[in-house]
């Protein structure tokens, strides 16, 4: 048995909203309290006024760390993805959130970080650190790194370029990706508008990708942004397909049954 050490938390001189706020945040027993609570009553609000329906689930590696990553067209994104997650794993799941979005004022950091455990993601200075936090935080065992590789959400609900930054985290490493597609964010929050409607969303999770084979350079950050971004739209087209089928059925309900009844007589 290893011998017992006590140190003191980096950040017991800081205010709780400068604890919840910040991106190297210690254990909180407060914290984890209201964020799983909030979690509960997040995914009752999505299960029910969403009608969110969440598909491959058995993707999810089961140990050790890994990156989710997906198209990005509303708010709702992170909190479906989240959702997906088991409750186990809450408060070593941490979305990248834009730090001049989220994080602008201390009270909005506060709230980000206490409720999603969001982390703050530097879009247009200090991305070279941002990153490097982001590769300490994979390196550690059993955490979950939410990513939106667009960089920002869509104003169309269109999936669009992926960024090379995904790719430069990942490249020569054995961090399993999993691609997702969020269907029906933009028809229930889109960008602009303050008040989410009662639009159904489905969540389709992919086979996990790894990207140890390549070296982490450049060419190969574009390689695997360009990879992942192709997986998210293969599932968007697979759920394209479901959608009409699901379409045709509802409106010509004779041909299921005459496909029955000629199953039926053979």
């Amino acid at each position: 048995m290893s011998a017992w050490q006590y140190s003191i938390a980096t950040d017991l001189n800081q205010t709780l909203a400068q604890r919840w706020a910040s991106a190297g945040r210690e254990p909180d027993v407060m914290c984890y309290g209201l964020r799983s609570v909030g979690a509960v009553a997040m995914r009752t609000v999505l299960a029910t006024y969403f009608r969110l329906r969440i598909d491959g689930r058995e993707h999810l590696p089961l140990n050790g760390s890994f990156v989710l990553v997906a198209n990005h067209a509303s708010h709702l994104d992170a909190l479906c993805l989240l959702s997906a997650l088991p409750i186990s794993k809450l408060h070593h799941a941490f979305p990248a959130a834009a730090a001049d979005y989220f994080f602008q004022s201390a009270t909005a950091g506060a709230l980000s970080g206490l409720f999603m455990n969001a982390l703050p993601f530097e879009r247009k200075t200090n991305i070279r650190h941002t990153l490097s936090s982001c590769r300490n935080l994979l390196a550690a065992d059993g955490n979950v790194l939410v990513l939106f590789p667009e960089g920002t959400r869509s104003t169309t609900g269109e999936i669009g370029r992926f960024k090379g930054g995904v790719g430069e985290l990942v490249a020569g490493t054995n961090v399993p990706v999993v691609p997702c597609y969020l269907d029906g964010a933009h028809r229930a929050w889109p960008k602009g508008k303050w008040i989410p409607r009662p639009r159904k969303l489905t969540l389709t999770i992919g086979h996990a990708m790894e990207f140890r084979h390549l070296q982490r350079c450049r060419q190969s950050s574009a390689q695997i942004a360009l990879e992942l971004e192709t997986a998210v739209r293969e599932l968007a087209n697979q759920r394209s397909k479901s959608n009409e089928c699901y379409i045709r059925r509802e409106t010509h309900p004779e041909n299921d049954r005459r496909a029955a009844a000629h199953v039926a007589a053979c």
